[in-house]
């Protein structure tokens, strides 16, 4: 008996507060019901700000732990710390009315970034199996954003294209590099590796050669003041808007007696230890990351990924194309420099069946 055809459908969330998390299977049980016949379901975000906690790392989390990894993150990055991309005054990409209705939300974007959600993941289809939906600006002035997911039930999926891609980076050791600028080539390449597939529906898997190191990929809206200067501070200091925000010692550390380091040290703990056990850290590597200062590479701090996955469809086009959120962009970070001037992208394209 042949397989039945994938499923293709689209829910909408209504957030309850700016940080929430939603189980969609307990949520959309109605629509899950229709999704039986598949044993796999492929779940997409449309945002930048609101995806999905990696299957492996949710499967670690029990449902109390989940809201402290979160807030693990929302405390190294406060609402309203000095964030360059919250400067709207200097956002050349925004005219007149989009400042006076654009939130500002650089927290979330780092916290997105930085806590390693997706916004593709893929699930076995099967009661009890949590599938979360993070929302890191779900409310912005009392009202409720609108957020979209889609989902795609199917039964199997191939490998059906592969290629290699040379992407060129600066001589900084801390960039990041949208993916999609037009001077690089790279996004019209995938889109036409893509387009010619003749796939219906499938899933375009970008991840870093694994000759690569201190380097990453996320998906997030590729905003100058947000990416070379508040990602890039980060970067250098994760704790720099932890410091920011509560003009503790942490801002200088070497310029304060060592009794009040001291007690900035123990702020940090403090602050972190609920989610510690979440980020995969001991407080011995802490310790060694506050007695160095905190010049410790993002790669020890953060969730960041080695590789993104995208969803692709022939379902709104007719054609097979790249399915992206309105300021998606798959972007390439690195805090070291790269010896070769080049990182290598493996690329895979499968199809759902």
């Amino acid at each position: 008996m042949a397989a039945a055809k994938p499923l293709d459908l689209t829910l909408e969330l209504a957030p309850r507060s700016r940080v929430d998390v939603v189980n969609l299977r307990a949520a959309f049980a109605e629509q899950h019901e229709a999704l039986a016949p598949y044993p796999h379901c492929q779940y997409w975000s449309f945002h930048t700000t609101a995806g999905f906690l990696d299957r492996s790392l949710a499967a670690r989390l029990s449902p109390k732990d989940i809201p402290n990894y979160v807030d693990a993150f929302r405390a190294i990055f406060p609402e309203g710390a000095g964030y360059e991309h919250d400067r709207l005054e200097r956002r050349n990409d925004l005219d007149a009315e989009q400042r006076a209705v654009e939130p500002r939300n650089a927290d979330s974007h780092l916290a997105f970034m930085a806590s390693g959600l997706r916004t593709c993941v893929t699930h076995p289809n099967r009661d009890g199996e949590r599938v979360l939906f993070v929302d890191l600006d779900g409310v912005n002035e009392g009202v409720p954003r609108r957020r979209l997911t889609r989902l795609i039930g199917f039964s199997n999926e191939r490998v059906v294209r592969t290629t290699r891609i040379q992407v060129p980076v600066s001589a900084h050791p801390i960039d990041s590099i949208n993916l999609k600028d037009p001077r690089l080539g790279i996004y019209e390449e995938l889109v036409e590796f893509v387009r010619v597939s003749g796939i219906g529906r499938g899933r375009l898997r970008v991840s870093l050669d694994p000759t690569e190191r201190h380097s990453a990929l996320t998906i997030n809206e590729y905003e100058t003041l947000l990416m070379k200067y508040d990602l890039a501070e980060v970067l250098r200091n994760p704790l720099r808007f932890v410091a920011e925000k509560s003009r503790h010692a942490l801002a200088n550390p070497r310029a304060v007696p060592a009794k009040t380091l001291g007690y900035a040290k123990y702020d940090f703990v403090r602050v972190l230890n609920q989610g510690l056990d979440s980020l995969g850290l001991r407080g011995s590597i802490v310790e060694k990351v506050l007695a160095r200062t905190l010049a410790v590479p993002a790669a020890r701090f953060f969730r960041m990924r080695r590789s993104v996955h995208i969803l692709v469809s022939a379902a709104d086009t007719g054609t097979p194309a790249i399915v992206e959120g309105t300021y998606q962009s798959p972007i390439l970070v690195q805090w070291q420099h790269a010896p070769a001037r080049t990182r290598v992208l493996n690329v895979s394209l499968t199809e759902l069946r």
